[in-house]
């Protein structure tokens, strides 16, 4: 991979024995990927990126301006996020195990020793993220292994800095992004239609987007929620 810049805009090229060039604007701050086809120079990539310059400078605004959290301190009355819904954190220090619970669909009791510190406490709520969401993704799975006609062989879930979910096609396992937890169900199940359409299809291409049309019509809506949720605090690198 390297970067040339058009029109004061960095833009990152990886060579792939592709048919088409590929260009993404990605979060947090708009990133621009161009994946091109090994017999295309940086010349024809750059007049491909500058007829998109009015499109990319337009998502780099949007990535931009998108609410980002602060950084968790896993404290009393704090902000946190499960399937898309805000809650209000309630630390409860006691002698037994670290555990969570929801309540009343508006607070989460995070009970843990006393004397625990915040790392001590967002450990124990990546865990639970990380149970919740395993509990979420089979059915999700099994049900669009009949639909699309295909079987996954292997998933996981781990974070992930730039992306919501991954596919590796020769292994058949798709990965998706811990932070999924803290979104909608329905952007839960938006990714992993995404990474298992592309065991039909690799690239994004205009036959990818025609089978996602197909399969779920209303992905672009799920995708928009997705991007305009709040993102965590962490810095996103590439």
């Amino acid at each position: 991979m390297h970067r040339i810049s058009v029109s004061g805009v960095q833009v990152d090229v990886v060579r792939k024995d592709i048919k088409n060039l590929h260009l993404g604007v990605y979060p947090p701050e708009g990133r621009v990927r161009v994946a091109a086809p090994l017999r295309v120079d940086d010349e024809a990539v750059r007049l491909a990126v500058i007829t998109k310059l009015p499109w990319i400078k337009r998502q780099q605004t949007r990535f931009r301006a998108q609410e980002r959290q602060s950084p968790r301190e896993y404290t009393y009355r704090e902000t946190h996020y499960y399937l898309g819904k805000r809650y209000l954190l309630n630390v409860i220090e006691h002698a037994g195990p670290s555990w969570i619970e929801v309540r009343n669909k508006a607070r989460i009791d995070l009970y843990v020793p006393a004397g625990s510190d915040a790392e001590r406490r967002e450990q124990v709520m990546l865990r639970w993220y990380r149970k919740e969401l395993k509990a979420l993704i089979p059915p999700l799975i099994t049900k669009w292994q009949e639909t699309l006609g295909i079987t996954v062989d292997e998933w996981g879930v781990k974070k992930m800095k730039t992306r919501w979910g991954s596919c590796n096609i020769e292994a058949r396992r798709i990965w998706l992004n811990l932070e999924l937890a803290k979104k909608p169900v329905q952007c839960l199940e938006y990714v992993v239609v995404h990474e298992m359409v592309h065991l039909l299809e690799r690239n994004h291409t205009d036959l990818f987007r025609e089978l996602m049309d197909q399969f779920m019509p209303q992905w672009r809506h799920y995708r928009d929620v997705l991007n305009q949720a709040p993102l965590s605090h962490e810095t996103w690198r590439y």
